[in-house]
């Protein structure tokens, strides 16, 4: 059913900020009477299905106004739809309970998604302080749904006589993830215990959205103004003019500011000469929501823990992590600590190899300081010049966005799995950056609406991330409409956008997202829907094309000249592909240990908010995945991924890569781009959903499990792993 889909974005907030400039999704009037709710109700667009292609949102004709009657009345409506499944008095069969809860809930389902979508990619205050009296709602929404003992009675007869029902594959499988959804939320618990879960459910949504609004006001609040522009020195012309372009949107004449991003490091510090503002950015960074002021986040996230671990306990888990895992692929706490413990020192080891060597350049240049946090990316840089030959700024110029999205990403898509894509600007969009493609089949068939969303603005919360609006299900008779956002800064007017390699493999992972959804062929809605630590897998395996170098020399040329990248520059570039690779995974296993740490604590075991920084130390202490110079990608207070859907998961790109790095190579080893290759990836795991357990799914591609040697072998540590 749908509920599961709603629960997922409703109780995960998005980050959350303020609108700048004009917006499309402003309310038209303010302190509207009863006559005019009356009016939104009727001209309300989100209460009936999209006349547009596939059902796409009509985001010219949605308000804001629009969103809180829509999901009010929604939720009225799979209330009703719920109490006639529970309340039928023919005895519980697959049709009548499993695939009716499925078919309810779709005006909720319609206007839900369009609303956390936008407070995600497009906000305004008043889509805010609407996620802010609706997550309560919500919570309370499906406790009535999730804790209905006439409604689970139901599926609890079903759910013993499944052997009996001959049910195929899928409608087995949603039989038994129903059964297991509704225990987990606390159908077995006594009256009392019910009690205490729904109070639970109930807090719990307005201390996520609080912590993710405070990051992101912290991100814009704690924004570097810069007075000197001599300080500036080692960014390009066209940075500093986005500087002073950022600077002009706050008000703020003859300055010049460098937003954050919302990991610890800063793209900023490899460029900067000026080494006492690289620490101011660092320190800034380092410390938000930790400092005090309105957007501490520091008792908001020791009440989140706090509840998380009662909650699993309540439900018979001795922590939070053992319950979420249980879920998962990785099952267990155990088989999540060893691998992370397992890699952990490996990583530090080298980080501190890489250490020494950025410690002896700074002497080697005069320099009298000892290497600082806010010093490695910058002299990590220099040091990758030295040893290769290049600066990575000499492949921005050939890495322009369009190409890289037509002429790489589509053209990998093109050629592995035979899909076109063609612009389509008669759909209405909720920014004037986004763009609209309608994929075919090589067949020419429509599969499916991609929408794209590259660039950073103040109303988009950090990061990148795939959503759909519409998901595909043969009994809802949909079919997808799947979004990328990135957060790339938009260059100044007239000039072209220019990516860094990382922005390139991050829009070829988003896509894999994308692929992923567009490419599903299940039934149920709910067969949609895969374990985290899962999830990632296509989106990494997606990666391998960026640097393939049929796809590379198709889109890496000089944005000026049309110059391909040259064979030389493009060695060099795979020459140094295990640079700094001590840094990058302490920093990631750092995070996911520090996870892992929050979640697989007892209440009693969890610091108070003042407590907060000291037990984050602690246990990186503990896990041997501390070093001063290299902060976790993710400070506690500012860790949005564990407040929402990766808590206790965000071990997940780890635990995925492994199956990333196998199925590369198994690429490799059938000869790489073609298209027999993609059709069997699409066939037997990119078109399931999780229709079937994930790793079986695994297995049918593959032909046996996953091995972790190619894993080792990409990330430099198989010398010193056994």
């Amino acid at each position: 059913m749908n509920v599961v889909k709603i629960l997922s974005s409703a109780l995960i907030p998005f980050m959350l900020g303020a609108c700048s400039g004009e917006d499309a999704m402003k309310p038209s009037s303010e302190g509207a009477s009863s006559s005019d709710h009356a009016t939104v109700l009727d001209d309300n667009p989100l209460l009936t299905t999209s006349s547009l292609q596939f059902g796409y949102p009509p985001f010219d004709l949605i308000k804001n106004e629009h969103f809180e009657p829509a999901m009010i009345q929604g939720m009225a409506e799979q209330r009703a739809e719920i109490a006639a499944i529970a309340s039928n008095v023919a005895p519980p069969t697959f049709e009548n309970t499993l695939v009716a809860m499925e078919q309810s809930g779709q005006l909720l389902d319609r206007a839900a998604t369009v609303f956390f979508g936008l407070s995600s990619a497009h906000t305004n205050d008043d889509i805010e302080a609407i996620q802010v009296r609706m997550s309560p709602q919500f919570a309370e929404h499906g406790d009535a749904i999730l804790l209905d003992s006439q409604l689970f009675n139901r599926i609890d007869v079903l759910y013993r006589e499944r052997a009996n029902l001959s049910l195929e594959p899928e409608s087995l499988r949603l039989l038994e993830e129903t059964y297991r959804d509704f225990v987990r939320a606390g159908a077995l618990l006594t009256e009392s215990g019910q009690e205490r879960m729904r109070a639970i459910n109930a807090e719990m949504p307005s201390l996520q959205t609080a912590f993710r609004q405070n990051v992101l006001s912290e991100v814009n609040a704690q924004a570097i103004v810069v007075d000197d522009p001599e300080q500036l020195d080692g960014l390009s012309e066209g940075e500093i003019a986005s500087a002073k372009a950022a600077a002009v949107e706050r008000g703020l004449e003859d300055q010049w500011v460098i937003p954050l991003l919302n990991t610890s490091g800063q793209p900023a510090l490899a460029r900067l000469t000026h080494r006492d503002l690289r620490e101011r950015i660092y320190r800034a960074s380092v410390g938000r929501g930790s400092s005090g002021g309105d957007y501490d986040n520091r008792q908001t996230i020791s009440k989140i823990m706090t509840l998380r671990a009662e909650r699993a306990n309540l439900l018979g888990y001795p922590n939070h992590a053992a319950f979420n895992l249980e879920n998962q692929t990785a099952k267990t706490t155990e088989a999540v600590n060893e691998r992370l413990t397992g890699l952990a020192p490996v990583a530090v080891a080298n980080a501190k190899t890489e250490a020494a060597q950025l410690q002896a350049l700074i002497a080697a240049e005069g320099g009298d300081f000892d290497l600082a946090a806010w010093d490695w990316a910058y002299y990590s840089e220099r040091l990758r010049a030295q040893k290769y030959d290049f600066d990575e700024s000499e492949l921005k110029p050939y890495f322009e966005l369009d190409n890289v999205l037509t002429r790489g990403v589509f053209y990998a898509a093109e050629r592995l799995y035979g899909i076109t894509f063609e612009l389509r600007d008669d759909l209405p969009v909720y920014h004037e950056t986004v763009r609209v493609w309608e994929v075919r089949n090589a067949d020419d068939s429509v599969l499916a609406l991609f929408v794209e969303d590259m660039y950073a603005r103040a109303s988009k919360r950090g990061g990148a991330w795939a959503m759909s609006y519409v998901s595909q299900s043969g009994l809802m008779g949909t079919q997808p409409v799947s979004a990328n956002h990135l957060n790339i800064p938009r260059p100044p007017a007239g000039e072209p956008t220019l990516l860094t390699w990382d922005e390139v493999t991050t829009l070829f992972h988003e896509f894999g997202h994308a692929l992923h959804s567009m490419f599903a062929d299940v039934q149920y809605p709910s067969s949609l829907s895969v374990p985290r630590d899962f999830v990632e897998y296509p989106s990494q395996v997606n990666e391998m094309w960026a640097s393939w170098p049929e796809i590379l020399s198709n889109y890496a040329v000089h944005y000026e000249t049309g110059e391909s990248l040259s064979l030389e520059l493009l060695e060099k570039v795979s020459a140094s592909a295990q640079f700094n690779e001590g840094f990058r995974s302490t920093e990631y296993l750092a995070a996911s240990l520090l996870d892992q740490a929050w979640h697989q604590r007892s209440v009693d075991e969890l610091p108070d908010a003042e407590g907060v920084l000291d037990f984050e130390a602690n246990a990186l202490n503990e896990a041997g995945a501390y070093f001063e110079v290299v902060p976790p990608r993710y400070r506690t207070t500012y860790f949005s991924h564990i407040v929402g859907g990766y808590s206790a998961g965000y071990y997940s790109y780890i635990w995925s890569e492994v199956l990333d790095a196998d199925t590369v190579e198994w690429f490799i080893e059938n000869d790489g781009l073609q298209r027999d290759n993609g059709d069997h990836f699409r066939a037997t795991l990119l078109s399931r959903g999780g229709s079937e357990d994930a790793m079986t799914l695994y297995r049918n591609f593959r032909g046996r499990d996953a091995a972790l040697e190619p894993l080792l072998k990409r990330r430099g540590l198989t010398s010193t792993v056994e």
